[in-house]
């Protein structure tokens, strides 16, 4: 009689339990950039290079990258399930440093000049912004989604394999759809008024944070591999077989 056939039997993605110091480590770190890089955003910046280009950003241009880095290593490491905590924390998180801001301003102050002089830079500085609170969160939302899901569709496909590919894909996907959100809503704002003004906001905003996701790739892969070294119940999934 002939043996009925087995089946196939490969090696699912491994995926660690969140239920570690190290998670709790990255999720905090990375609501921290998130409330700081929101409140650089409320600042337009212009830099002037030489031959007359002039680059157009924001003052959280050179932080903002680091949330999404910190979400590549949650999405790899953890899985899309305890990325989408991390984000929906990270939003919070930032909603309620606006929400605080607002209420520390409109607490009555002294009435002494120095007062009034501190008041005012506080409204100044941290005064809320709706449109950009509003950029800010429902590009980070969207964007970072799109990138944890893109990365762990991904891997369920490769496994560990072309790690270093699968960042720069679910990369690119996720700072188009952030940058394009905060800088539809954000623009005017800042006072980005004009087509080409805006198209150099978009451009420059994509570009640029992606270029530098793009070169700490390298250094991403090496924190996740250690990540992943270090995460017992990473080693103990990654030997967990399905069947075919």
């Amino acid at each position: 009689m002939n043996a009925q056939p087995r089946a196939a039997v490969k090696t699912a993605a491994a995926y660690a339990s969140r239920g570690s110091s190290q998670y709790d480590l990255i999720l905090t770190l990375m609501c921290v950039v998130i409330v700081i890089s929101n409140i650089g955003a409320t600042k337009g910046v212009q830099f002037s290079l030489p031959g007359g280009w002039d680059i157009v950003t924001d003052g959280g241009f050179f932080l903002f990258p680091l949330a999404y880095i910190l979400g590549d290593v949650v999405s790899e490491v953890y899985g899309f399930k305890a990325a989408r905590r991390a984000i929906f924390a990270g939003f919070a998180m930032a909603l309620l440093a606006v929400v605080s801001f607002a209420v520390i301003i409109a607490l009555p102050g002294f009435n002494d000049a120095y007062g009034l002089e501190k008041q005012a830079a506080l409204e100044a500085a941290l005064g809320p912004v709706w449109q950009i609170v509003a950029a800010s969160l429902l590009g980070f939302l969207a964007g970072q989604l799109l990138n944890s899901l893109v990365l762990t569709r991904m891997k369920d496909r490769f496994r560990e394999k072309a790690l270093a590919g699968r960042l720069m894909a679910s990369t690119g996907v996720g700072e188009f759809a952030d940058t394009l959100i905060f800088c539809a809503i954000a623009a005017p704002v800042i006072g980005i008024t004009d087509a080409g003004g805006f198209l150099n906001y978009v451009l420059f905003g994509f570009l640029y944070k992606t270029l530098i996701e793009y070169l700490f790739v390298p250094v991403t892969a090496m924190v996740i591999r250690a990540i992943k070294k270090r995460e017992p119940t990473y080693a103990e999934a990654a030997l967990e077989p399905v069947a075919v």
